[in-house]
């Protein structure tokens, strides 16, 4: 499936581009759900995401929470936007800053369990959700992740593919993470197969139709890759 409801908005076009109440609600809500996924899966103990695992090897040797530490290197990735010459949406600059206090709440309220029977479920659960959560705060158009534009504007800048590009990152980060002590499991495989399927299958439920005539952008951007979109893990 195919999805061609995405503009290709400039930072000034996302928020002059109508229905902005909703479209601010669902990024939000988009970037919530994001945040509690990932403790979801954090709590299984079975994996996490490239960037995820990165993450929590940087917990286990530094004294923050998770939260912070996504916060942190989000921030620090928007810096590498400056070279590239990318402009943050109003989304990218929320991303930084719900996705790691969402996480950290769900992380204080959801229990560390000890049985298969919840683990599993928390994983699988972690991984549906965080495919709906993606698809949500991309629907918005109010801008990338900070992840996501890193990715997109070194593709941009090099003459390497937006797969090679991503994969190179990611690969990156999930060895640096798996060296500091980050979580890899059957999580991590499952994600990465899982997560470019379920965000192209819910894109279109919930992706907000927005009228190119309303807009001074290009016409729609038909996307065959909206696992692109997402992180490994964060966006």
């Amino acid at each position: 499936m195919t999805t061609d409801v995405l503009l290709n908005l400039t930072p000034k076009d996302q928020l002059r581009a109508g229905r902005l109440s909703r479209r601010l609600t669902q990024l939000l809500l988009g970037l919530w759900l994001y945040g509690t996924s990932m403790a979801m899966m954090i709590r299984s103990g079975l994996g996490l995401d490239p960037w995820d695992v990165f993450h929590s090897g940087l917990a286990a040797r530094l004294p923050l929470s998770f939260g912070v530490i996504v916060t942190i290197i989000g921030a620090l990735v928007l810096l590498l936007w400056i070279p590239l010459r990318q402009m943050p949406g109003l989304g990218t600059v929320a991303n930084v800053v719900v996705i790691g206090a969402a996480t950290d709440l769900a992380l204080w309220l959801l229990p560390a369990p000890d049985s298969w029977a919840i683990r599993v479920p928390l994983l699988l659960g972690g991984v549906v959700l965080n495919g709906l959560a993606g698809a949500l705060y991309i629907g918005a158009q109010l801008g990338p992740g900070p992840r996501d534009g890193l990715m997109t504007g070194l593709a941009r800048r090099s003459r390497f593919s937006l797969r090679a590009v991503r994969t190179g990152i990611e690969v990156a980060v999930l060895a640096v993470g798996f060296a500091l002590g980050g979580v890899v499991g059957v999580g991590t495989v499952l994600y990465a197969l899982a997560i470019g399927p379920l965000v192209q299958t819910m894109l279109p439920w919930v992706a907000v139709r927005l009228a190119p005539a309303s807009t001074t952008s290009a016409p729609p951007v038909v996307s065959h890759r909206p696992a692109a979109e997402t992180p490994g893990g964060v966006a």
